[in-house]
């Protein structure tokens, strides 16, 4: 079926402005997008067709190639083959049966002139846009006699790496495991910035392959840590303390990214309760300011008491009576 005029489409006259074509495309899209016709296959048809119309006309570089060209210049290849598009285009344009009857320097300039044809476009000729394209599908995927590829080269390798908590949140270096190369393995050291998260990645330059051409991008998952949980800049961890501790306050030594530090546990402390260790959390690192660590207190009671201790532990609830649930529900 031959593509319809896309000003007609859109119901629009060739020298409307653009605010006057945005206009057109969305009261059609909105008369006829499917979730306002469900079921109804020619409202859809119709609404990609407006969707098509408004793709080209929007844009100042396509609607210049269409005013000039007509739908041709945007047709892909249909089941006849790579040549039906493009031998019909160049028909139409040369007034003539054939492509043959088509000189190129009207389309490329004097570049593509006598003693070239097709063949004569090297690496260096000039960008030919859906023109470039035509030639290079007719030819079979070639241009300039040298075959390309049909989908684009990768812009980078990808890896992932696994690296322990306290390397992520304190910045170090680790290893990585490479292969570049089929059946050659080798070990590249990177380094860690302070603060990285899982999900976080890594650019290493020219290290996506053995030519240096390529870069290497690293996906980083963060190990958990037996104690030390995370979020965000600031670090918790929960700290065992007796029941004596916690009624009668302590001094007692908690953990810290640098090593054991001793703080005091003030009387009648709850479990649950968080104290604060300031700067002590994930470090400093260019703009982020260094986090806090929590220390959570958790009251650990003994499994058994002898008799005792149980006679003094009642005789404590007498004398300190309380009712914790009191107003929780």
């Amino acid at each position: 079926m031959a593509a319809r005029d896309y000003y007609e489409v859109l119901g629009v006259s060739r020298d409307a402005s653009a605010e006057q074509i945005k206009k057109a495309y969305r009261g059609l899209a909105r008369k006829h997008h499917p979730d306002a016709n469900p079921g109804d296959k020619t409202s859809e048809a119709k609404f990609k067709e407006v969707q098509n119309a408004y793709d080209i006309l929007s844009d100042p570089e396509k609607k210049a190639r269409f005013d000039q060209f007509g739908s041709a210049a945007f047709e892909g290849f249909g089941p006849a083959g790579p040549r039906s598009g493009a031998s019909e285009w160049a028909a139409r344009q040369a007034g003539a049966g054939g492509f043959e009857n088509v000189d190129l320097s009207d389309i490329f300039g004097p570049r593509a002139g006598a003693g070239q044809g097709f063949g004569g476009m090297g690496e260096d000729a000039g960008g030919g846009g859906i023109f470039d394209e035509i030639i290079t599908r007719m030819r079979g995927g070639e241009r300039g006699g040298r075959g390309r590829r049909s989908q684009p080269a990768p812009e980078a390798a990808e890896a992932s790496l696994t690296i322990p908590f306290l390397t992520a949140v304190r910045g170090g270096e680790t290893t990585i495991e490479l292969e570049r190369e089929p059946g050659r393995r080798e070990s590249k050291v990177v380094k860690i910035p302070p603060g990285l998260e899982s999900g976080a990645k890594i650019r290493l330059k020219g290290q996506g392959d053995a030519s240096g051409q390529l870069d290497l991008i690293i996906t980083v998952t963060v190990e958990p840590h037996p104690y030390f949980k995370r979020e965000g800049r600031d670090l918790s961890v929960e700290v065992p303390i007796t029941v004596s501790e916690a009624i009668l306050g302590a001094k007692v030594e908690v953990p810290t990214l640098d090593g054991p530090k001793t703080m005091t546990i003030p009387a009648g402390s709850s479990s649950g309760q968080k104290l604060r260790l300031r700067g002590q959390g994930v470090p400093t690192s260019k703009n982020h300011p260094a986090g806090d660590l929590y220390i959570i207190s958790k009251v650990v009671v003994p499994r058994s008491v002898d008799e005792e201790s149980r006679r003094l532990i009642e005789q404590f609830a007498e004398l300190n009576p309380s009712r914790p649930r009191d107003g929780l529900w």
